[in-house]
């Protein structure tokens, strides 16, 4: 998480005028449901764009474990998403094994520290494709 909560709440005050341009990448904010909570949670994440989709990635900056998102949304795959003052219902999905060369490539394009997250864990970071529900 970027700057936690604390990036969530000035990002939905200000429609992401504060928080979506972030250290020279760009930043969206995903809510999903807690698996045991059954609470929404936010997370402020870098994103990129794959035609109509989102594109995140559930690096938790190369940690052993998946971050706590990423969990919630394996249970509960209906998310809502957040890009600048476009709030949207979407459907969170891991990206294939076909797809993820691709989106690899463009997401450490935005944030080069994703390959080192790689490294440094044993697990296979996934990439997540959030596709808008209309």
């Amino acid at each position: 998480m970027l700057f936690g909560q604390e990036h969530v709440r000035r990002y939905v005050q200000t429609d992401g005028a504060e928080g979506h341009d972030w250290q020279g990448t760009t930043v969206l904010i995903l809510t999903t449901t807690g698996r045991r909570s059954g609470e929404e949670r936010s997370t402020p994440l870098i994103y990129g764009k794959h035609g109509a989709d989102h594109v995140v990635v559930a690096s938790k900056g190369g940690a052993e474990e998946h971050p706590a998102w990423y969990l919630n949304l394996s249970e509960q795959p209906e998310v809502t998403v957040q890009v600048r003052g476009d709030r949207f219902k979407a459907r969170a999905r891991t990206a294939s094994t076909e797809e993820k060369p691709e989106l690899w490539r463009m997401m450490t394009e935005r944030w080069p520290a994703y390959d080192e997250y790689q490294r440094k864990t044993s697990r296979d970071i996934p990439l997540v494709v959030l596709e808008r529900q209309e």
